[in-house]
């Protein structure tokens, strides 16, 4: 299985499923029309430190100044993990300098952030009411824009976002009036992204492609979506290019590609995985990276979901370039062997996660709404045995 190849040159690739998402090199440029398309007069800009200093937060406002429509705003406090507090601090600022529309810039965490500040800034509503699924409602939010600089996350074209709430619970919020009005992908704004978090944000890309598949929502289409993304992020090598040649521009779109289409598969739902990274992300203290935290946690819950889902496994080791006939256990080795090759960690112990965390750990990945999609029930006592292999060592397993 090979995706169809990239042909530079031809148009500019223009997707229509959840938003319009104006996808290539140089699509960045298109952030004044779109913001006009849109009425914004007075962005605000949501991004973060890293990218202040990066550069790439000052080369957004020139463009936006130079289109006509100057930030009103900008806001770079977003935490890793973003926060209720952080988005009423985000809100507070949008509102005092009248910005009536939001460009979110960065990885997942800036524009979920700028998710839930779009939502803040006309709601009289606590965050909390919003979590989890809201169907059929008419939510009032500021128009969004989302630009994203890492290919991962896929968050510029889902309807969701997650943040840690003040009493500690990392939530997902989902709903349409959640997803961008329009996403930019400018794979021109991910060259140059340091080897270790292209391989991050890359196996979340990956989890999501193959959770997706997994779960037992039936979705036809978006679970072809999901291994053409895996198969051009992994199948055609394309992460492992990006992650050994950050200037690679070839690899940098088709990741960016595969990101998006990982979002557009999970529509279908995630799993395990997913509930287990979402309640590490929520520990106080260690602000673990969620891409990290699916690639190591990813190999044990293959194995677990091993008996549950054996055709769509064969399909997905197929995506990844294993050869035919191929099982679970084939694909967690496959990914262990990936994760080591980058130099991300091999177990949670490595990332600061302990013994004294499993209680917590446990009751939280238990309570995520991703653990209803898994395709293998998932008790107390599953996620006990899942986090506790994952504390060690996961290197023998292919070695």
């Amino acid at each position: 299985m090979r995706p169809t190849p990239r042909q530079p040159g031809k148009a500019m690739a223009i997707l229509t499923y959840s938003n319009t998402c104006f996808f290539d090199f140089g699509a960045v440029m298109r952030l004044p029309k779109a913001l006009k398309s849109l009425d914004v007069t007075r962005p605000a800009v949501i991004t973060d430190k890293g990218l202040v200093a990066a550069g790439l937060a000052g080369q957004i406002a020139d463009i936006l100044t130079d289109g006509g429509i100057p930030p009103a705003a900008i806001f770079d406090d977003t935490p890793a993990n973003p926060t209720e507090a952080a988005v009423a601090a985000a809100a507070e600022l949008v509102g005092e300098n009248g910005s009536d529309g939001i460009v979110a810039l960065g990885g997942g965490s800036p524009i979920d952030l700028g998710k839930a500040t779009a939502l803040m800034v006309k709601s009289a509503k606590p965050l909390v009411d919003y979590a989890g699924i809201i169907r059929g409602k008419a939510l009032p939010t500021l128009p969004l824009i989302a630009v994203p600089t890492t290919a991962g996350t896929g968050s510029e074209v889902s309807n969701g976002f997650i943040i840690i709430v003040a009493d500690g619970r990392k939530l997902t919020f989902v709903s349409e009036a959640f997803t961008p009005d329009i996403a930019i992908c400018d794979p021109e704004l991910t060259l140059g992204l340091p080897a270790g978090l292209t391989a991050a944000t890359g196996m979340d890309a990956v989890t999501h492609c193959i959770e997706a598949v997994l779960s037992p929502a039936v979705n036809p289409p978006a679970e072809a979506i999901g291994l053409d993304g895996l198969c051009r992020a992994v199948g055609a090598g394309h992460l492992i290019n990006a992650v050994a040649d950050g200037g690679d521009r070839e690899a940098r779109w088709q990741m960016m590609m595969a990101s998006t289409q990982g979002a557009y598969a999970f529509v279908k739902g995630l799993g395990a995985v997913h509930a287990m990274s979402h309640a590490c992300g929520a520990l106080p203290g260690l602000s673990l990276h969620h891409g990290t935290l699916n690639a190591v946690l990813l190999p044990p819950v293959l194995r677990f979901n091993a008996a549950a889902a054996p055709y769509k496994m064969a399909r997905i080791a197929a995506a990844m370039g294993l050869g035919e006939g191929k099982d679970a256990s084939a694909i967690a080795d496959a990914v262990v062997d990936l994760n080591r090759g980058f130099g991300l960690p091999a177990n949670l112990a490595e990332m600061g996660v302990g013994e004294d965390h499993l209680p917590q750990l446990i009751r939280d990945a238990t309570a995520d709404m991703a653990s209803a999609t898994n395709p293998r029930p998932v008790s107390q006592g599953d996620y006990e045995a899942l986090f506790s292999d994952s504390l060690r060592s996961l290197a023998a397993a292919s070695a």
